[in-house]
């Protein structure tokens, strides 16, 4: 039988699009968001959903009423908006998320999927950079992996018999979302090379990443909710499609833009040192537990991503809407 499902952050960039897996799929869905970016993302849902306007800081007993599984995606997502306010940051990913996986322990509610992140993994551009796996030890400095990292340890505490949280730590993250970011690595080089003609690539482009499509991140979640909870339990996933280097990446949105809009494309390589992300990571736990792995390319989603920025009108790409941090200095939002 399909169970009710909280998922919190379901108005944002993932969140929106595991929305509609999540209602194709046919569970009934509350989307616990603050709705910064408003409802448009999740617009086409309005009456098929319950909604909660609400700060995941400010979760309570009453909006877990009738709940069975959370999905919890909430939280401030790269490293600019944990350093604009570092204290928000902190109460948002680390105690926000905690808070809700006591409350969720206390309703007995087992099904609990984590949104974190595999910035934990990063040794810095200068560092030699091995395949990671979930088992080794990390040591995260900056504000955004350090929060996601606390939020991590504190719920494998939690789980038992009782209280099943799955975390996924995600690579960065590209593809098509209703809440449109162009503040992703993929996005940004598709953004400057339809805006600009050109992609630009910093730190020679030498720099490791782990990427994974925003449909995938979804799918993986949603897997994560209908196995039997104890090959869950406590369980960290690494959630990506491949290891790039950044310089390769660019040269794969170059292709797909100059072969569909027939443009040509410069990239533009700055070799200057500069501080940057570093990391790769395993792959082998994810199609162990779920039987499953992410299938969407780089080229495949960029390809979609023209066609549906087109069509959707999204190519006023200096909005600050599809920039988390611009939006937030827009709008004078205190987070």
């Amino acid at each position: 039988m399909k169970g009710k499902i909280l998922l919190t952050g379901g108005a944002g960039y993932i969140g929106a699009v595991l929305l509609k897996k999540l209602l194709h799929c046919g569970y009934k869905v509350k989307v616990f968001d603050n709705l910064l970016f408003g409802e448009v993302s999740i617009k086409p849902y309005i009456n098929k959903i319950g909604i909660t306007k609400k700060d995941i800081r400010k979760i309570s007993k009453n909006d877990l009423i009738n709940i069975n599984t959370v999905i919890h995606q909430a939280g401030l997502s790269n490293d600019p908006m944990a350093e604009f306010d570092p204290k928000a940051n902190f109460e948002i990913n680390t105690l926000g998320t905690i808070r809700l996986a006591k409350l969720c322990k206390e309703f007995g509610i087992k099904r609990f999927t984590f949104a974190s992140s595999a910035s934990i993994y990063n040794r810095g551009i200068l560092k030699r950079t091995r395949v990671q796996k979930e088992d080794g030890i990390v040591k995260p400095k900056a504000p955004y992996s350090v929060s996601k990292y606390k939020a991590e340890t504190e719920l494998l505490k939690m789980a038992d018999a009782n209280f099943a949280p799955i975390i996924f730590r995600q690579g960065t993250v590209y593809g098509y979302s209703p809440r449109m970011r162009y503040d992703l690595v993929v996005n940004t080089m598709l953004k400057t090379a339809l805006d600009k003609g050109k992609i630009y690539v910093f730190c020679g482009g030498v720099q490791w990443r782990p990427l994974v499509d925003v449909e995938d991140v979804a799918t993986a979640h949603i897997k994560a909710i209908e196995i039997p909870e104890k090959k869950l339990t406590g369980q960290i996933v690494n959630l990506f499609y491949d290891n790039y280097r950044v310089l390769e990446v660019a040269h794969k949105v170059k292709a797909v833009v100059e072969r569909e809009t027939k443009k040509t494309i410069k990239i533009i390589v700055d070799h200057s040192p500069k501080k940057d992300r570093s990391y790769r990571i395993s792959n082998t736990k994810v199609e162990k537990l779920l039987r499953w792995r992410p299938k969407i390319s780089i080229e495949t989603s960029v390809k979609n991503m023209l066609k549906q920025i087109k069509f959707n009108k999204m190519e006023d790409f200096s909005n600050p809407r599809y920039y988390n941090i611009n939006w937030i200095k827009q709008v004078g939002r205190k987070l």
